[in-house]
């Protein structure tokens, strides 16, 4: 359809508007108490026959949008769909008597509310036969494609409101978000764990490593920033007496977009007192079995052309080892001058000021990470890149830290978590001189959150799982744009 005959079409519907408004129709109406639904009409009614829906008279009323039309003159069909499904409509001009020229002012997209009686039609398809009905909304755009479905990946992150309109798919996508979500929130309660709300405007951005948004607050005169994490405003809760708390809200990151992130995304986040990382690894496994069941009613789900079995246990392989398992020489595990020589040899991105640490998580990145498709546990971090974990008692270069890798991405991080305020505050140092030697996404000093480790913190394991990346997995979705509905795009031009 080019853009002549898009606007002709529109003026055509304009058109029509004007004239129910002279007929004393108003085409944006009010309530409409509807006392069924598609979907569950047709369930109840799927079984009965014709004759037994003439002999019942079964009544009933619903509302939504109209999304197909074929007008016979004298009888127009119509498919109406609301949030559940779609059923056939039935206008006819016997039944309707002069309503049936407003019929002829419908359009598809229209949202109208409806009373009438179910029937089976000489094709036995499960059908409405309208008795009466108000115009609730007049629809004064064309739905896209001649109304099959829309394809254009950018309309339908930048228009998702049609998206959701014409790919039942879509909608049914989201409402599988929702039941993880809600999973997610009874596990962790059976549990013991407690729901709390920190800050997402924080004058120090903390918690991970990464570039945050900058913002102003005019009556305080300060600058403060959009969360990265939520993680020490959390640990405060463990330093004043909380044991298990959780928190799901939103991050922003100030980062590049792609299939794997959105600079605004959801992150489950939560704490225990008296574990370490070792029982969150066992946790972590009966966290994402308990909700692949609720969500799925199975632990072997299809991901892209493969199958992911969840059913625990999950290998947990060492970051060194598995660098090793992919070829990756002893020699540059040791020695950074040999990790960059042999990283630049085969052709993988770094930054040559990067730490040790920093550049053998590239390598991993490019060598490992693609190879983790089944669930996989890859712990004991260098300890460069974990400023907020606890060193491992036989190997102070290394912490308590793994993360948790399926479909080839990063699903959940997790460590025992550092307790000590003195380490924690020369980690913070050097994270500060990192900064100035032009590392942007370094952690910053946090003096408040070393002086709350100074009133002593218990011992306790922590874990960020991604909920985006979880809803993917769980959806078959193979880009995080396809489970918000809003994601972040570029200007509309």
């Amino acid at each position: 359809m080019d853009m002549k005959e898009f606007s002709d079409l529109i003026e055509q519907r304009i058109k029509k508007l004007e004239e129910l408004r002279q007929m004393g129709i108003e085409p944006f109406g009010g309530t409409f108490y509807a006392e069924n639904h598609a979907s569950e009409l047709q369930d109840k009614f799927n079984s009965s026959t014709k004759e037994s829906l003439e002999e019942s008279v079964v009544s009933c009323s619903l509302a939504g949008r109209i999304v197909s039309m074929r007008d016979f003159g004298k009888a127009v069909f119509a498919h109406i769909q609301d949030a559940t499904g779609k059923i056939q409509l039935y206008f006819k001009k016997d039944v309707l008597g002069e309503k049936q020229v407003i019929v002829k002012k419908l359009d598809i997209g229209d949202i109208i509310g409806l009373k009438g009686q179910l029937f089976r039609t000489r094709t036995n398809e499960l059908t409405i036969e309208v008795k009466d009905f108000v115009i609730l909304a007049k629809s004064l755009r064309p739905l896209p494609e001649k109304w099959h479905g829309l394809k254009d990946i950018e309309t339908r992150y930048r228009q998702r409101y049609v998206d959701l309109i014409v790919n039942p798919d879509v909608r049914q996508t989201f409402a599988q978000r929702s039941v993880i979500i809600k999973a997610i929130r009874d596990f962790l309660e059976s549990q013991g764990f407690i729901e709390v709300e920190t800050p997402m405007m924080q004058q120090i951005p903390g918690g991970a490593t990464a570039r945050p948004f900058k913002t102003h607050h005019i009556a305080l005169g300060i600058d403060l920033y959009l969360r990265i994490a939520p993680e020490l405003y959390l640990k405060r809760l463990l330093v004043g007496g909380y044991e298990r708390v959780y928190e799901l809200n939103r991050n922003f990151r100030n980062e590049g977009i792609s299939t794997k992130h959105n600079p605004e995304f959801s992150m489950l986040e939560f704490y225990i007192a008296y574990r370490d990382y070792n029982f969150l690894m066992s946790f972590t496994e009966e966290l994402i079995s308990y909700v692949a069941h609720r969500a799925l009613g199975t632990l072997k789900i299809p991901y892209g052309d493969t199958t992911i079995d969840l059913t625990p246990p999950w290998p947990r392989i060492p970051m060194r080892e598995a660098l090793l398992q992919k070829g990756v020489p002893p020699e540059v595990l040791n020695n950074r001058e040999k990790a960059i020589a042999w990283a630049k040899a085969q052709h993988i991105e770094i930054n040559e000021d990067a730490t040790h640490g920093k550049i053998l998580d590239e390598i991993f990145k490019e060598r490992v990470e693609p190879e983790l498709v089944q669930p996989t546990f890859i712990i004991d971090y260098p300890v460069e890149l974990s400023p907020l974990a606890k060193k491992k008692q036989d190997n102070p270069e290394l912490v308590e830290r793994f993360e948790l890798f399926i479909a080839s991405r990063e699903i959940a991080n997790a460590f025992s978590e550092l307790t000590d305020p003195m380490d924690q505050h020369d980690r913070f140092a050097k994270q500060v001189e990192a900064k100035k030697q032009g590392d942007e996404e370094a952690h910053w000093m946090d003096e408040d959150f070393v002086r709350a480790l100074e009133y002593g913190m218990p011992p306790a394991a922590g874990e960020g799982i991604g909920i985006d990346r979880l809803v993917m997995l769980l959806t078959n979705s193979q880009s995080i744009r396809d489970v918000i509905l809003f994601p972040q795009l570029k200007p509309e031009q």
